[in-house]
């Protein structure tokens, strides 16, 4: 169970700063946002109506294996947002190829890196979870410090969400940090398409998030003027006011309970399973996991671009529901599975 993709999709001009996509390397290449990567995957990223475009979103053809993938969104905020955002997507991926071989070659009893190799490729499903949710765990740790460590960016008030995929052969791993989320197009035993979230909105609300962050003195409510939205503060004065419980950066709040370990789980592959995606909370916060599923599902059929329709339907349903309120960015990744 592989995917699709075709060689001229990487041979596009760039113009969408905001999208990279890699095949085989660690050099990003920007191309058209509007058309994605034909039949492999859809990306799509709409600046809103706030500033910069702070979302980003990555491919990685070739990660890990000959027909793995990588794929990611990020969704910065602060300041300095936009920055973080790209940063952590295009080192993110190294980090995690370096991680998982070194945690292969410590667990190794010799220093033949062939039999490293085959090890990484031979891993039954367990084990190939377990060593990727390490390497996972570990270099998202890494990421946030080199982004504390940075000497030319100021990540104290900014930071990014993260919603990531790894896809090894039938085995799929999913990172998440923040409140992006990843959902599954498939098709139920019934034969209807249905939408299966496999990601939790790591937001103050979730009551083990908002468990940990006041054990540590943080604090969380929400203002009066926006009583759904749970945020997290300082313990003495009422700031920043963050609304995800996890996050890379905001360093402010990192003694108070904001963390940047991701929740990491694990799918096997069904043959019903038809693609995945993956989506900043500009999404998610106007349109339910049915209606992006079967947005995408349309488009194909259609011909149209998945992502692009997603994202223009939120940007119309953010215009319907909250017409005083500023458009949010919006981003997009569809993955899509062969033999379907």
């Amino acid at each position: 169970m592989g995917l699709c993709a075709s060689s001229e999709s990487v041979q596009k001009k760039e113009r969408d700063k905001s999208i990279a996509y890699l095949v085989g390397d660690l050099c990003p290449r920007c191309c058209d946002g509007d058309k994605g990567i034909s039949r492999l995957a859809s990306l799509y990223s709409r600046q809103g109506k706030k500033g910069p475009n702070q979302d980003s979103a990555i491919l990685y053809q070739g990660f890990g294996m000959e027909d793995g993938v990588f794929c990611g969104v990020f969704d910065g905020h602060g300041r300095n947002g936009h920055i973080v955002s790209r940063l952590v997507r295009d080192s993110l991926p190294s980090l995690l190829l370096r991680h998982r071989v070194d945690n292969a070659y410590d667990s190794s009893d010799c220093d033949d890196m062939s039999s490293i190799d085959d090890r990484l490729s031979s891993a039954s499903s367990p084990e190939l979870f377990d060593e990727w949710k390490e390497a996972c765990i570990s270099a998202f740790k890494a990421m946030d410090k080199e982004l504390e460590l940075h000497p030319k960016l100021n990540s104290f008030h900014s930071g990014t969400t993260a919603v990531t995929i790894i896809k090894q052969g039938s085995d799929l791993i999913i990172s998440n940090l923040g409140d992006s989320r990843a959902v599954l197009g498939t098709i139920s035993e019934e034969g209807y398409l249905k939408a299966v979230q496999l990601t939790t909105d790591l937001k103050p609300n979730v009551p083990h998030e908002a468990e940990r962050i006041r054990k540590n003195n943080g604090r969380v409510f929400a203002l009066r003027d926006q009583p759904d939205i749970q945020r997290v503060w300082l313990p003495d004065t009422n700031f920043p006011g963050l609304a995800m419980a996890r996050a890379f950066g905001d360093f402010e709040l990192k003694n108070y309970g904001v963390i940047a370990i991701p929740q990491v789980s694990y799918r096997r592959l069904r043959n019903r399973d038809q693609f995945i995606v993956l989506a900043t909370d500009g999404v998610w916060d106007v349109l339910s996991n049915e209606q992006v599923v079967k947005i995408v599902w349309s488009s194909l059929l259609k011909g149209k671009e998945p992502s692009k329709a997603v994202v223009k339907a939120a940007v119309r349903e953010w215009k319907r529901k909250y017409p005083s309120h500023r458009v949010d960015d919006c981003s997009v990744a569809c993955i899509f599975f062969d033999d379907r």
